[in-house]
């Protein structure tokens, strides 16, 4: 008989005037406040005023929180929202016993990116800032915050992986399940982190380069090429996946690689703020 680890979390981590703090919310927030934090070094370091950081995080938070969920509404159930658009952007839901307050169930990385990347532009046109530098510096620090949001889809027990005999198999329990699965929510967050540190690695041997492309691109090099095989070792998240050679997950992931090396071969040397 294999041990596995039964995991069944509650996914409230308190109250607070009787409103459930989830900690869902609380992994988005430690990667929000992470990202600050981060970002606020790198402005530092790159003699970059202070006060544009605000707006950097204002633009990022909407965008990429909105992005992430159009992402997910439309990539994964299209047929679902398009009919029902108010649940789209309002974290409600409509039961036969009438509304009810759900949260944002379901958020997608590739929207999120998209999003991040509008937000960024939008934010370079006002600052005067160059739009490759900022992303450049988003290139640095992204990876550690999406380690924070993985954590937050494993403490919902979603996003998970395909069934597996490994000792280190989650066996989730709010899902009703009594066999065990792998944990890929983990799995993501740790190569997060490994990715988060590589670049940070080559950023402190390389701090110019910031501007070329080279920290965006290798970001979504990584990140998503690390998506696109860890797809292979995780359940579907919707029916029409199923008997696919590549799910949705991977598909999306393949333009952004792309995006990620092209960025990478194209980058040059000295290049920084206008």
């Amino acid at each position: 008989m294999l041990d596995f680890i039964n995991w069944a979390p509650d996914v409230v981590a308190f109250h607070v005037f009787g409103f459930p703090v989830r900690w869902y919310s609380l992994c988005w927030c430690a990667a929000l406040f992470a990202g600050y934090l981060n970002m606020k070094r790198l402005y530092k370091k790159q003699n970059i005023d202070e006060k544009y950081l605000e707006q950097i995080f204002l633009y990022c938070f909407f965008s990429v929180l909105i992005g992430a969920r159009l992402g997910h509404c439309l990539f994964y159930e299209p047929g679902y929202f398009l009919s029902h658009p108010i649940e789209m952007f309002l974290p409600i839901r409509h039961f036969d016993t009438g509304w009810k307050l759900v949260g944002y169930e379901g958020l997608s990385s590739h929207g999120g990116v998209f999003g991040m990347i509008f937000a960024i532009w939008l934010y370079a046109r006002r600052t005067g800032i160059r739009f490759i530098h900022v992303l450049d510096n988003m290139g640095i620090l992204t990876p550690l915050s999406a380690a924070f949001i993985r954590l937050g889809n494993l403490m919902n027990s979603e996003i998970v992986g395909k069934p597996t005999t490994k000792p280190w198999g989650f066996i989730f329990e709010n899902n009703g399940e009594t066999f065990a699965r792998h944990p890929g929510q983990l799995y993501e967050s740790i190569a997060y982190v490994v990715i988060f540190v590589i670049i940070l690695l080559v950023y402190r041997r390389y701090p110019k380069r910031v501007g070329t492309g080279l920290y965006f691109g290798l970001c979504l090099t990584l990140i998503f090429t690390f998506r696109f095989f860890i797809e292979f070792i995780k359940a579907d998240q919707e029916a029409f996946e199923a008997g696919y050679l590549l799910n949705m997950g991977q598909v999306l992931s393949i333009p952004l690689i792309a995006v990620g090396i092209y960025s990478m071969v194209h980058s040059k040397k000295g290049v920084g703020l206008k």
